[in-house]
This record gives structure tokens, C-alpha cells and sequence, in this order.
């Protein structure tokens, strides 16, 4: 049994947080993205939390199920307008956006 876990990282504008991403799930390292990159990753069926990190920068967890069979999507960008940038500076969660793109089940 497996599912799995697709992480795209791509940008409309600018990343003003730049440099490659780590993907956690569970808090165990799944991989790494640079800009424009997509990773699948496989994930026991079953529920998890992903959290994006660069340093000590990250995005906020998310909580997400898997299914059997299922490939779950999420979306990624860097910090790309200067008010949210300049916000990253005192609350870290903020640097990263993490987003799920499919529809849940």
C-alpha cells in the first residue's frame, strides 16, 4: 500500500526567499526542491503533516490524508511580496506558502 506525495514549487513573480526548500512530512526529511523543481515522494496511506523549511524559515503545517493509491498535490513559492518578506523577519512561519492544489476526498 502507497501513496503519493507531489510537491511543486513554482513562483508567478519574484521569490524574495530564495534557495532550495526542505520538505518534512511528519517531521522526517522527504527531500529538497530549488525553484521551478517538482518531487514526488511516496507516503504510507494515512494522515501527516507537511511543513516546508529553509533555515529558519518555514511554512506553516499543513495537515493532510492520503489514500491507497492517491497522489496528494501541494504548491509552493518563497515569500514574494515585501510586506509578507519583511513579516518572515519576526515570524518565520510566514516565509514559505504551502498550499494543496487537488481536491481533498
Amino acid at each position: 500500500m502507497s501513496a503519493t506525495l507531489t510537491l511543486k514549487r513554482a513562483g508567478l513573480f519574484v521569490e524574495l526567499r530564495r534557495g532550495q526548500f526542505d520538505a518534512e512530512v511528519d517531521g522526517n526529511p522527504v527531500g529538497s526542491l530549488d525553484r521551478q523543481e517538482t518531487i514526488e515522494v511516496p507516503i504510507d496511506p494515512g494522515h501527516h503533516t507537511i511543513r516546508m523549511r529553509a533555515g529558519r524559515y518555514s511554512s506553516r503545517p499543513h495537515a493532510f490524508d492520503a489514500a491507497d493509491g492517491e497522489t496528494v498535490t501541494f504548491q509552493l513559492h518563497g515569500a514574494n511580496l515585501w510586506p509578507i518578506y519583511v513579516a518572515s523577519l519576526v515570524k518565520p512561519d510566514l516565509a514559505i506558502s504551502l498550499k494543496r492544489v487537488d481536491s481533498p476526498r
